[in-house]
């Protein structure tokens, strides 16, 4: 006969959110892609406190001198210098708080409107899930780079206008996510529990249904900035990005892209930044979606 060994009770008493969180702590590759996107959200805070301050830290990235142009890494620069002199290492730091600022407020605003019609086409159904989703389509017919970049190009290059332009296009992709949690839970006992009590669809939405639909915007949220990085990123090396002097990740690869033989440390630098700092969040994401996933419940 054969048996096997029950589940400690600690385990089996805990709720889904104890599961999830021992899922996640057990995850070493998850546990040190946490640890670089704090890492890089500390380095990015202090760059903002300082610059806030008028403390150039460790060196004003706009400031020239053409002395030391397209020094390599040493004992000063670190990183080594651009072809205008200026600091690369100062320049990485500039372009991590930019990039983050604009990959965290683009998605928050993305999720806003995609979680607001995600739920409302969800909740309703009929033929405002058929209008709300048949828009949806129509904006995902576009390739969604080239609809951002011709936006901008109306609109004008600036930190303000690409946040606005990139949360306002992408959003179509939670939307449809949190439409299909919606059409599920809708349906749940505690739902229609609610509803045979009087409570109005409002109080379902927000105080049944949209708690229970969490995790997956979680995950949304985390994978979707990296996608905003890049996307910064694209714009900038492109010209229709952050515009000079204001360093970014992307314009100043597009600085070196002409020294590329002569100083590979301009374009080294900051594509390395780009990764780990997209790669940090890709690895993130997919930790915490695995750590929530309900399927690895019935395991």
């Amino acid at each position: 006969m054969i048996t096997t060994t029950p589940e400690p009770l600690e385990a089996a008493a805990a709720g889904p959110m104890a599961r999830a969180l021992r899922r996640f702590r057990a995850d070493k590759i998850g546990l040190f892609a946490v640890a670089m996107v704090c890492l890089l959200g500390l380095i990015s805070l202090t760059f903002f406190i300082l610059d806030r301050l008028g403390i150039p830290w460790p060196m004003d990235p706009n400031a020239t001198n053409l002395e030391r142009k397209l020094m390599p890494p040493n004992s000063v620069n670190w990183l080594g210098t651009d072809n205008l002199g200026r600091d690369v290492f100062s320049r990485l730091l500039n372009g991590a708080y930019i990039s983050l600022t604009v990959g965290f407020v683009a998605v928050f605003v993305s999720l806003f409107i995609g979680v607001t019609v995600g739920a409302i086409a969800g909740y309703f159904g009929k033929w405002v899930d058929n209008l709300i989703m048949r828009i949806v389509d129509a904006i995902m017919c576009f390739p969604t780079f080239f609809l951002i970049l011709t936006a901008v190009a109306l609109v004008g290059p600036s930190i303000f206008n690409i946040i606005v332009v990139i949360g306002l296009v992408s959003w179509t992709g939670t939307a449809r996510l949190v439409r299909a949690e919606f059409l599920t839970l809708r349906e749940s006992a505690y739902v229609q529990a609610a509803r045979a009590i009087g409570q109005r669809g409002r109080k379902i939405i927000f105080r049944h249904i949209l708690p229970n639909a969490a995790a997956p915007i979680l995950v949304t949220a985390v994978l979707g900035v990296p996608s905003a990085i890049l996307t910064e990123a694209g714009l900038s090396f492109l010209g229709f990005g952050v515009q000079p002097p204001q360093a970014t990740w992307g314009n100043i690869i597009a600085d070196g892209k002409t020294y590329i033989l002569d100083a590979w440390w301009l374009i080294l630098f900051p594509g390395l930044a780009i990764l780990v700092t997209t790669l940090s969040f890709y690895l993130t994401g997919d930790a915490l979606r695995q750590a929530v996933e309900t399927r690895s419940e019935r395991q």
